[in-house]
């Protein structure tokens, strides 16, 4: 009997040992910068049954604090005691709207459901969504918004927003909403109309929808992300999730206008070439090396590899059936931003006030990772384009010093606007701040 217990006991002893050896997470092995630009250094994928966690300890902005700013700039507070500012745009007017909001509140099924309720939560990302609209106006140009009021409520985790004409459209996590609007008002009380239905199934992975209009108005494009890592929940619950939708304004109805595309938020219209482009978040558990997230001009009936390969032909041999005769009909990034740097926000350098360097190319809000060791992102930066729109040479820190000499986190930033004097604003949800970056 003696030796049974103590057969049980080095068995549990070594599976606890397994399980903390795990759960240590994989550490990076390219140098800074590896992973970064228009050829990034690709390792061996190191497939991870448990993930590597590595998430910032939120703390916030003391008073005073504030990021750090490239040479030669400076950064102010342009609005504050926002409760977690994710998306902005700027209205005709010069007035800024931001979306203050959450992903939907879900009831936890199982223990990935309450892990990952954990992770939202230690990265500041947790409780309910505000479910608002504000609205910020600097009325003196001192670049410190004087004026915020509740523009829009009683949405369900709205993202994504696009003025055409007089209809201010939004998109909820789960439809596409049309509200009327005036210049000038502060505050729509009217109610919304309903576009069309976005994909929100359980566990609605990646909720949030972001919006774009073309430049005439007649089409609007919504940013649609997976509902799950590699396809594990069945391609049954990923209908026109992985997407880049086109919605006609006009006619009606939409269509796929690309494919292939994890996670992707922010979008922009490049000034020269006039082509769509847009900020990706690639996959997990292949190690901290694996994959880069990215920024890539979107073709119409592009795929982008999702979920079988990546990066313009590495296989995921995870994803089963294998679909080997799709690598070469998949389109190879334009530019590797860096490993699960979270890029969110994206704004081309149009009618920008900052100068050179930040004169020809795009801003990119980088939220910062979750499971990668060391942590990457946690800033903004400028990706160089060159005179024919491509995307190219070493990219430039614009704000940086989100996280504090320890590695906790004072603040995340996710979104990016030029105002209309053409100074950069950037959203900060875990700091509940926007930050005005100017000369």
């Amino acid at each position: 009997m003696k030796r049974y217990w103590l057969l049980l006991l080095v068995i549990l002893a070594v599976a606890v040992g397994g399980v903390l050896y795990l759960a240590r997470g994989d550490t990076a092995q390219l140098s800074a910068g590896q992973d970064v630009g228009r050829d990034p250094a690709f390792t061996v994928a190191r497939r991870e049954m448990i993930p590597t966690v590595k998430i910032a300890d939120v703390v916030g902005w003391k008073a005073g604090e504030a990021p750090v700013p490239a040479k030669g700039m400076k950064v102010v507070r342009f609005a504050e005691g926002l409760e977690h500012p994710r998306s902005i745009i700027r209205l005709p007017n010069g007035d800024v709207l931001v979306a203050e909001t959450r992903g939907p509140a879900t009831k936890p099924t199982g223990i990935k459901d309450r892990i990952m309720g954990w992770m939202m939560s230690k990265a500041g990302a947790g409780g309910p969504s505000p479910n608002r609209i504000s609205l910020l106006r600097d009325t003196n140009g001192d670049g410190r918004a004087d004026v915020k009021t509740a523009f829009l409520t009683g949405l369900k985790s709205p993202y994504g927003m696009a003025l055409v004409g007089e209809t201010l459209y939004v998109a909820n996590t789960d439809a596409l909403m049309a509200f009327p609007y005036r210049t000038g008002e502060t505050k729509i009380v009217a109610k919304g109309r309903k576009i069309m239905n976005l994909p929100a199934g359980a566990p609605n992975m990646h909720w949030t929808k972001n919006l774009l209009a073309n430049p005439d108005g007649t089409l609007l494009y919504v940013a649609v992300g997976s509902n799950s890592n590699i396809g594990e929940n069945g391609l049954d619950a990923e209908a026109n999730r992985a997407n880049i939708l086109e919605v006609n304004l006009q006619k009606g109805g939409y269509r796929i206008f690309a494919s292939g595309l994890r996670n992707p938020v922010g979008m922009a219209w490049e000034p020269t070439t006039r082509e769509l482009w847009a900020v990706v978040n690639e996959r997990d558990m292949l190690g901290s090396d694996l994959v880069p997230d990215y920024l890539t001009r979107v073709e119409f009936g592009g795929f982008y590899g999702w979920p079988w390969n990546y990066w313009g032909g590495y296989e995921d041999r995870r994803v089963q059936p294998e679909r080997p005769e799709l690598r070469e009909y998949t389109h190879r990034p334009d530019y590797a931003l860096g490993n699960h740097v979270a890029a969110l926000g994206l704004s081309f350098a149009t009618g920008s006030a900052l100068g050179a360097p930040f004169d020809r190319g795009a801003f990119v809000g980088l939220h910062g990772s979750w499971n990668r060791k060391p942590a990457s992102g946690y800033k903004v930066m400028f990706v160089p384009f060159t005179a024919d729109g491509q995307a190219n040479g070493k990219p430039v820190d614009v704000l940086t010093g989100f996280l504090d000499k320890d590695g906790n986190a004072r603040g995340r930033p996710v979104d990016v606007l030029l105002d209309k004097s053409g100074a950069l604003l950037v959203s900060d949800d875990v700091g509940g701040v926007i930050w005005r970056v100017a000369r």
